[in-house]
């Protein structure tokens, strides 16, 4: 038996094999990757390497064994997701794995903004597949604006369509710690956890952190969602995702994002990083 995280060269894969590295000998945890040589780093620690990809199903036929816990690390291509993780559950289901933690969204089936869509189709085949499981579902990691800090320190502004609403941050790491916590504990098949921040910020809020942190003059400002879309895509961003990250804004603005349930802060053993400490770190990376 195996501790097996999927996308486990991605931002929050390699921090759960981080974490995991903490209290599980190298030995017993296996990455699944694309890039074998991308993962070398985690083959040097002695974590062992499988080499599938979500969009090749037949690669996946032998990276799952009986008995394994497997953290399914959603994909990060908007559309495509549910055919790659219809290919993992498959190969889970037919290893007859032990586990199956998926890394969803916050509010599970009660989500309604265009994100969570295939998160909630994800949920609904592993629960079709009858593997036992546990829903990570995450809220919003402080990251997502933190490494938006160089266009918010240029124009001194951050720019949305959120209004009051207001987002329980966590670090990326929190939500990795909570993985790992799920793959080496008991007691956590099949059930849902509702992962967030034990604060709540809007983004006023977060501007103003900024502020206090940098030392600059930096404001919130609010737009209607379609001048938010046309900065987004004259930044560069594709326009469905730009889609996406408008719509997540007026999610926000109607409080989805807001919840502090405390299950993540339970599941890590002591509270979640303050967003002070996450864009303290990033000003000083800046």
């Amino acid at each position: 038996m195996s501790i097996v995280v999927t996308g486990a060269t991605g931002q929050l894969g390699r921090l759960v094999v981080e974490q995991l590295l903490t209290t599980v000998p190298a030995g017993e945890i296996a990455a699944v990757v694309r890039d074998e040589a991308k993962a070398a780093p985690l083959a040097a620690l002695g974590v062992e390497l499988r080499v599938a990809d979500y969009d090749r199903p037949e690669t996946l036929k032998t990276v799952f064994h009986p008995g394994d816990r497997v953290l399914l690390i959603s994909g990060s291509e908007v559309g495509k997701r549910v055919a790659q993780h219809t290919a993992v559950i498959d190969a889970a289901k037919e290893a007859g794995v032990a586990q199956l933690a998926y890394t969803g969204v916050l509010g599970g089936p009660a989500a309604d903004f265009l994100l969570a869509e295939e998160h909630k189709a994800t949920e609904r085949l592993i629960l079709d597949s009858g593997l036992p499981y546990t829903f990570l579902r995450n809220g919003w990691y402080t990251e997502n604006y933190t490494a938006n800090l160089a266009p918010v320190l240029a124009h001194g502004a951050v720019v949305g369509n959120a209004g009051e609403g207001r987002i329980a941050l966590a670090s990326r790491a929190d939500f990795a710690a909570a993985a790992a916590a799920v793959l080496t504990g008991e007691g956590h098949l099949d059930t849902a956890y509702e992962l967030s921040g034990d604060t709540a910020w809007s983004l006023a809020e977060y501007a103003a952190e900024v502020s206090r942190a940098t030392g600059l003059e930096i404001a919130y400002q609010e737009v209607p969602a379609a001048v938010h879309q046309e900065i987004l895509v004259g930044a560069g961003l594709p326009a469905g995702f730009a889609e996406i990250l408008v719509d997540v804004d007026a999610a926000i603005g109607r409080g989805l994002l807001a919840g502090t349930t405390g299950d993540l802060a339970r599941l890590i053993g002591r509270p979640t990083t303050p967003v002070e400490a996450t864009v303290a770190e990033a000003v000083a990376a800046a």
